[in-house]
C-alpha cells in the first residue's frame, strides 16, 4: 500500500528569531528589557470536509477556529462525499451555492471544493491554511488512502497551500453521539496545533514547508466522548487496509456488497496503534505519493510537548 510521504520539516525548527547582544559598557545606561514577542497574526483559513458543508464536524471547527481569532471561510461539498478520496473535476460544470457570507457549498467532491475555493473565493491571495474536517470517523491506515477528508487536504497541497486533515474516531465503527461529542476536543487540539505551527513558522513564511501536510486523528475518549486524549504521537500511516469489500452474486446480473472490518495487529509507531491507545496521531503526508525518505523525526520535534 502506498503511504503519504513528507519533505523534511527543517524550516519549522529554524524559524524563531533570537535576540542577542553584548553587555553594556559600565558608563552606558541600563538597557531596557526586551519587548515581548508580538503574537502571530490570525490566519486566513479555508475550511472544508467530505461530510457536507453543514454537518456538526465542520460547524464545530468553524466556531472554534473563529473563536480563536482566525478568519475562516467554509468551502465544502453540498452533500456527503465520504470515501471520494482525491477525485475532482469530473464534470463539465459545477453548481455552487452561497447560503451565508462565510459559507460556500460546492456540488462536488472535497477536491472540487478546495479547487473552487482557491480559484474563486480566495482568488488573488491564497489562504494561509486549509483545514479539512473534522471528519466523522477515523482516517488511519488504508482509510486515509480513500478518504475524502484527506483528499481535500491533498488538493490544497497540490496547489502549494499548507493543509491539515482532521478526523475524530477510534478504529471501531463510530457511535454518532460519542463521535460528535469528541469533535469538541478534536477541534480544541487543532487550535493548539495551529498555534504551534504559527509559533514555529518563519516570519512571513508558510506554516509548513512546500508540499507538506499533517493527517491528524483524534481518538474518542470516555463513555461520552468528551474525555481528554492520553497524549500526542508522531506517527506514520499503518500499512494495513482495515476494510475488505465482500461481493455476493444475486444471480440476476447484480451483486450485493458489504464491507468487513479486518483489523490486524497495529504496526509499532503507526496511527492505528496511537489511536487505539487513546492518543492523538499526527502523521506527515504529501501529495506526490513518492516513496522517498520521510523525516518523521522532525515531525516529532514539531509536536514535542504539545498536549491534548
Amino acid at each position: 500500500m502506498r503511504r503519504h510521504h513528507v519533505m523534511p520539516l527543517a524550516a519549522l525548527l529554524l524559524c524563531a528569531p533570537t535576540l542577542a547582544g553584548t553587555a553594556p559598557a559600565a558608563a552606558a545606561p541600563q538597557a531596557r528589557p526586551a519587548a515581548a514577542p508580538t503574537p502571530a497574526a490570525p490566519l486566513r483559513i479555508l475550511l472544508t470536509n467530505d461530510d457536507g458543508y453543514d454537518v456538526p464536524g465542520i460547524r464545530k471547527a468553524f466556531e472554534r477556529l473563529t473563536a480563536a481569532g482566525h478568519d475562516v471561510t467554509i468551502v465544502a461539498p453540498l452533500t456527503n462525499q465520504s470515501g471520494t478520496g482525491t477525485k475532482m473535476a469530473s464534470a463539465p460544470s459545477i453548481a455552487v451555492r452561497h447560503p451565508a457570507p462565510k459559507v460556500w457549498a460546492v456540488d462536488g467532491t472535497p477536491g472540487d471544493s478546495v479547487a473552487f475555493g482557491l480559484s474563486e473565493v480566495f482568488e488573488g491571495r491564497a489562504p494561509d491554511l486549509v483545514v479539512s474536517g473534522t471528519n466523522f470517523g477515523p482516517n488511519v491506515a488504508g482509510l486515509a488512502t480513500h478518504s475524502g477528508t484527506v483528499g481535500g487536504a491533498v488538493a490544497a497541497l497540490e496547489s502549494g497551500v499548507p493543509a491539515i486533515a482532521l478526523s475524530t474516531g477510534g478504529v471501531t465503527a463510530p457511535d454518532p453521539v460519542t463521535t460528535v461529542n469528541a469533535m469538541g476536543p478534536t477541534v480544541d487540539f487543532a487550535v493548539k496545533l495551529i498555534d504551534r505551527l504559527r509559533a514555529r513558522a518563519p516570519r512571513s513564511g508558510p506554516l509548513l514547508p512546500a508540499g507538506v501536510g499533517l493527517n491528524v486523528n483524534h481518538p474518542i475518549v470516555g463513555a461520552d466522548g468528551k474525555g481528554t486524549a492520553a497524549g500526542v504521537s508522531s506517527t506514520f500511516q499503518d500499512p494495513q487496509t482495515l476494510l475488505r469489500p465482500d461481493f455476493t452474486d444475486a444471480g440476476d446480473g447484480t451483486w450485493t456488497t458489504s464491507v468487513k472490518v479486518d483489523l490486524r495487529p497495529a504496526a509499532r509507531g503507526g496511527d492505528v496503534e496511537a489511536v487505539s491507545a487513546g492518543r492523538i496521531a499526527v502523521s506527515p503526508m504529501s501529495a506526490d505519493w513518492n516513496t522517498g525518505p520521510v523525516d518523521f523525526v522532525r515531525t516529532a520535534a514539531l509536536i514535542a510537548g504539545l498536549r491534548p
